[in-house]
C-alpha cells in the first residue's frame, strides 16, 4: 500500500492528516514571500511539518483509504497498522524514510522523529498554476548635479529618471492636435468640461472693465497730460509650452529670452512634477492655439506642445 500517496492527497483538503499510532502531518499557510537579495517572488503555499505527539485515529485516513481502495473500515485499519509497524521498524534500523511528495523522517541520537519537508508540491490550492520567479532589478539614471547645466543649454520638460516617458508626452500632443483637427466633438468636450458659458461671460466682464481703465483720465489739481493705459492681460486655457525647468532662475532667464525674439512668453507656475513651465503664449480660442502652435514649431522650437489648462 502506498501509503505516501494517500497522505498527499489529503494535505489538500485538511490541515492535519493523522497516522494513527505513528504521527501526524500539519499544513500552515504562509503568504507570498520577495528574496531581497536575489528578487525571487514566491508563491503562497501550505508550510509542512510533522508531529509525533498526535497519534489518535481521527478516521480521515482510513476513511479515504476504504473508499478509494472500496474496502471496509476495519480492513482498512488494519493495512495501516501493519504499514506503521514496517515504519517504525526502518526508524529504529537507522534508515531515513522518504515519502513522495511530502518529505524525509529519521531518528536522532534521542530517538525523536526528524523531519525534512518536500517543496516539489504546492498543497495550497488558491495559489495553483503560480510558481516561483526573479524579476531582474530596475536601474535609474540619477543626474542631480548636472540639472543645472543641461537646463542652461537645452530646456528640459521632466527629470533624468522619466526621461524615456518624454516620448509618450510628444505622442500625447500629436494625439491632441490629430483629434481637436479631425472633428468638433472634441472641441465641445473641451468646453464644456471647463464651463464655456460662465468663462465667456467673465471674460467679456474683464474686456468691458479693461476698455474703461484705459479710456479713464484722471484730474488732481495740478493738472497732467491725460494718460491712456494700455493694460493687456493674457487669458485663456490654451497654452503654448516652450519648457519646464527645475530651477526657478532658468526659467525667468527664458521667459527674457523669448520676450526679446517677441513673444508673449509668461510662467504659468509647476506642473505636478515641481518644474516651472514657461508658455509663448496662451489663447482663448482653441483653433487660433493651434495655428500659433505650428507656426512656433515650424520656426523656432518643434518640441513644442500644446498644454490645455485652466489656471486659477
Amino acid at each position: 500500500m502506498q501509503l505516501e500517496s494517500y497522505i498527499s492527497d489529503l494535505l489538500y483538503r485538511y490541515e492535519c492528516v493523522t497516522v494513527p499510532e505513528f504521527g501526524a502531518f500539519l499544513t500552515q499557510r504562509v503568504s507570498a514571500t520577495i528574496h531581497e537579495s536575489t528578487n525571487a517572488f514566491y508563491p503562497p503555499k501550505k508550510k509542512l511539518s510533522f508531529n509525533e505527539q498526535i497519534q489518535a485515529n481521527d478516521g480521515i485516513l482510513t476513511h479515504y483509504i476504504a473508499d478509494v481502495e472500496k474496502i471496509p473500515f476495519e480492513e482498512a485499519a488494519r493495512k495501516i497498522e501493519k504499514r506503521v509497524k514496517a515504519l517504525k521498524s526502518y526508524l529504529t534500523e537507522g534508515e531515513t524514510i522518504a515519502f513522495d511528495n511530502i518529505g524525509e523522517l529519521s531518528l536522532n541520537n534521542e530517538g525523536k522523529m526528524l523531519f525534512e519537508p518536500s517543496y516539489h508540491l504546492n498543497y495550497l490550492t488558491d495559489a495553483f498554476g503560480l510558481s516561483q520567479f526573479v524579476s531582474p532589478s530596475v536601474s535609474r539614471e540619477v543626474y542631480k548635479e548636472e540639472v543645472e547645466k543641461i537646463e542652461k543649454v537645452i530646456p528640459i520638460a521632466i527629470t533624468p529618471e522619466r526621461r524615456k516617458s518624454k516620448g509618450y508626452l510628444k505622442y500625447a500632443a500629436v494625439a491632441v492636435i490629430a483629434l481637436t483637427v479631425g472633428g468638433f466633438v472634441a472641441s465641445k468636450y473641451y468646453v464644456e468640461n471647463i464651463n464655456s458659458q460662465n468663462q465667456i461671460a467673465q471674460e467679456e466682464a474683464n474686456v468691458q472693465l479693461e476698455n474703461k481703465i484705459q479710456e479713464a483720465t484722471f484730474v488732481i489739481e495740478n493738472p497732467l497730460p491725460a494718460v491712456t493705459l494700455n493694460v493687456k492681460k493674457q487669458v485663456g486655457n490654451y497654452h503654448i509650452i516652450a519648457g519646464a525647468f527645475r530651477v526657478e532662475g532658468n526659467s525667468d532667464k527664458k521667459v527674457e529670452e523669448l520676450k526679446q525674439l517677441g513673444y508673449d512668453a509668461r510662467k504659468i507656475g509647476e506642473n505636478k512634477y515641481g518644474l516651472h513651465e514657461v508658455v509663448y503664449a496662451s489663447y482663448q480660442d482653441r483653433l487660433e492655439a493651434l495655428s500659433a502652435l505650428r507656426e512656433v514649431k515650424r520656426s523656432h522650437n518643434s518640441a513644442a506642445w500644446l498644454l490645455v489648462k485652466e489656471l486659477d
